[in-house]
């Protein structure tokens, strides 16, 4: 291999390196937040969930608390835990990466679910993690990049 032939090959070698996503730029920073719908008692949003009030206001939940709130960097293969109540936890991956877009999957290890969600950068979305037990069931926001 002459010398302009390796230095060719190394220059083409150092751009695909260049061109891969770096470990610090793999990690995806999401908010989650578990929140809690009830059909009874008087009508009541919690503060905390203001920016959510389009999404949550057509439900016919009347009642919505958030439980708990979590940051999280994921990274791809990862998961990320959630404690809910009654001990159940939640586990969220991130599935695949896409420029802005990203897929997740929920896990609710106790009932052996699988949910998976694709959410674009400032885009929120609502997932109801259990289903409705007197009155009341979890759902679980995230948003990624928040």
């Amino acid at each position: 291999m002459t010398r302009r032939s390796f230095a060719l090959a190394l220059a083409a070698a150092a751009t695909l390196l260049a061109a891969l996503p770096s470990a610090a730029s793999a990690e995806v920073p999401v908010l989650v937040r578990v929140i809690k719908g009830s059909r009874q008692g008087p009508p009541r949003l919690d503060p905390r969930l203001e920016d959510l009030k389009r999404q949550l206001s057509p439900l016919a939940y009347v009642r919505w608390e958030q439980a708990q709130e979590k940051r999280f960097d994921l990274v791809t293969g990862k998961p990320a835990f959630v404690d809910l109540a009654g001990g159940e936890v939640a586990g969220v991956t991130l599935q695949e990466r896409r420029g802005d877009t990203i897929t997740i999957e929920v896990a609710l290890v106790a009932r052996n679910t699988q949910t998976r969600l694709t959410v674009e950068k400032g885009q929120r979305i609502l997932h109801q993690l259990t289903a409705e037990k007197d009155g009341e069931s979890l759902f679980l926001a995230v948003m990624a990049w928040p």
